[in-house]
């Protein structure tokens, strides 16, 4: 379980991941950041993580509940369970390569490390914007996978954002499954057994009956 801090953890997570693991494949400098695809491509080597949508997670939606008695009372602390979908995308010298280069760098990390570590959750945290987050504390780890955008749904997604003038840049989508932000309540404690009932109920065995096989008489 973590806090209120957990997206943002897991972006800027991601962010360090990749940032980290372009040497010494990549040899020249490259701004990896946490935005928009701009609308101004960069002709500097670059990586933008553009988090463009966050789903409920179907499997882990409704493991808390019910969460509430009947009066209101909190029995369990509630937890939404989240989807990530990040959109990551490549600029550079297209002569060069530099885009399709920084994207293969990216889909080897991301195959060999799908789930964030500790250490990075634990690295973005000391963010000062990011203070407080306890997300390395939560025992759910957040697993990156690919996510395969048909010609319709890529057109939906960059049209989306030419809207505001964001030309189209090769790019990436992985989700990041799940983050679970837990809810502020404090659950009420079980009350303490006062007495002990033990009752001894006695009982028959059950009889059972040997199948009969009707006849039938023809006069």
């Amino acid at each position: 379980m973590s806090n209120t801090l957990a997206v943002a953890t897991v972006t800027e997570g991601l962010r360090q991941l990749i940032a980290q693991s372009l040497a010494p494949d990549i040899p020249f400098a490259v701004d990896v950041a946490a935005r928009k695809p701009p609308t101004d491509p960069p002709a500097d080597p670059t990586i933008t993580i553009f988090l463009y949508q966050v789903t409920p997670n179907a499997s882990l939606r409704n493991a808390d509940a019910p969460t509430r008695a009947a009066d209101g009372t909190v029995l369990t602390r509630p937890a939404a369970a989240l989807d990530l979908h990040f959109l990551i995308s490549f600029y550079g010298d297209e002569a060069e390569l530099i885009p399709q280069r920084l994207l293969g760098c990216v889909v080897r990390t991301l195959h060999e490390n799908p789930v964030l570590p500790r250490t990075l959750i634990e690295a973005a945290a000391e963010q000062p914007y990011l203070h407080g987050s306890d997300l390395a504390d939560s025992p759910q780890r957040v697993r990156f996978t690919p996510t395969a955008l048909d010609i319709d749904d890529t057109s939906k997604l960059w049209g989306m954002l030419y809207q505001n003038q964001t030309p189209y840049a090769l790019s990436l989508v992985y989700q990041g499954i799940a983050v679970l932000i837990e809810g502020r309540g404090k659950p009420v404690t079980g009350k303490p057994v006062r007495t002990r009932t033990v009752r001894a109920v006695p009982s028959v065995p059950p009889v059972t009956q040997p199948a009969t096989t009707g006849t039938t008489e023809q006069g």
